[in-house]
């Protein structure tokens, strides 16, 4: 147990945990109401079907989650590359007859 805002808080059991807070017993009872709601020969396919809409919507998470990722990366890039535009020396103008034509220079004086 652990203190936290003045809170004791508890950890959760991981042991017979199968989804989350829902147990082996739990899982039972909801098989058996679906057997007596939808019967022996409906069943498999409703299992089927559960199969299929669960595989795809990982697969849409995963797909968004890679999408999200690799924004991110370029979010990260683009905000690398200003960082090094930044950080070049910045282009000075100068009426300087020193400097000739008057066209921007960078501050080492090479154009």
């Amino acid at each position: 147990m652990e203190l936290r805002a003045g809170r004791l808080i508890r950890p959760l059991p991981q042991e017979g945990l199968v989804f989350g807070s829902v147990g082996m017993p739990e899982l039972i009872v909801i098989f058996i109401i679906a057997l007596v709601v939808f019967g022996p020969r409906r069943l498999p396919e409703l299992g089927r079907s559960l199969g299929k809409t669960i595989a795809e919507f990982k697969r849409a998470t995963t797909e968004i989650q890679q999408t999200f990722e690799r924004e991110v990366e370029l979010d990260a890039e683009q905000q690398k590359g200003a960082q090094t535009q930044a950080a070049a020396p910045p282009a000075v103008v100068s009426a300087d007859p020193a400097f000739g034509d008057g066209l921007a220079r960078s501050a080492s004086g090479q154009g």
